[in-house]
């Protein structure tokens, strides 16, 4: 019989690769019961390995970074995202746009005489927009925070509260078709949430890595994005999000 460290080490391999495990296939596999498997996994959630859910677990998102940093990780996939986003954005409209890299990627390809309404509570996207004579910007106020380079807080989400967008791009930390979106910290959901509630239409740009992750707070589920725009996704994660009736661009 696999002895229980090598059992938990298998069950982080196979993490790895499938993105996601289900404690009754992971029974079946070791031939052991599903208690024992729930108890593997409550140790490696513990252990900050993974995320436990319901029905098995799912890869934990990245850790939290610099934006700074993440500025420098695959800028050619964010742009290449970007590129197929910018259709999207329609002359006239009022856009919503939260931080993000890839976010950010987009704001620096916008063209210069684009016309609409943008809001944001991104400095740095504020900062790159402020050359377009006819974009109007709103620059949501608030908590700076940081890591993210984004406003949060009571004043950014009572400022959002008064508003209506056609569009919200909104930036994924982590995205799981059974959980939804994710992110590491509540101020930042519910910025996300608000954000949704008041746009008629979500997009959604994703980098690959962030499929099947998820964090602590939950912004909403999969079913509310209306398009979501990624760069060389598996076969099976498309087909998984087109039973949602999500326009997937790939």
């Amino acid at each position: 019989m696999m002895l229980k460290e090598e059992r938990k080490q298998k069950i982080l391999d196979i993490l790895q690769l499938e993105r996601k495990v289900i404690a009754s296939d992971l029974s079946r596999l070791f031939d052991v019961s599903e208690d024992t498997i729930r108890r593997d996994l409550k140790e490696l959630d513990t252990l900050g390995l993974i995320k436990r859910v319901h029905s098995g677990a799912l890869l934990l998102g990245p850790p939290i970074t610099d934006f700074s940093y993440r500025q420098t990780v695959s800028p050619e996939t964010k742009i290449k995202i970007a590129k197929k986003a910018l259709p999207f954005l329609k002359e006239g409209s009022v856009i919503i746009i939260d931080g993000g890299t890839t976010n950010l990627a987009l704001a620096n390809i916008i063209p210069i005489d684009f016309k609409a309404t943008i809001i944001t509570n991104s400095p740095p996207i504020a900062i790159e927009l402020s050359q377009h004579k006819n974009i109007e910007i709103i620059n949501i106020g608030g908590m700076l925070y940081k890591q993210s380079m984004i406003n949060i807080g009571v004043g950014a989400y009572k400022a959002l509260e008064k508003m209506r967008a056609d569009l919200y791009i909104m930036g994924i930390y982590n995205i799981d078709i059974d959980k939804g979106s994710s992110v590491p910290t509540l101020e930042e959901a519910e910025i996300k949430q608000i954000m949704s509630d008041i746009s008629t239409e979500i997009l959604a740009m994703v980098t690959n890595d962030k499929f099947d992750t998820i964090s602590n707070h939950i912004v909403g589920q999969v079913d509310e994005i209306s398009y979501l725009v990624s760069d060389q996704v598996p076969e099976k994660i498309k087909k998984e999000y087109c039973k949602k009736n999500i326009f997937f661009l790939d």
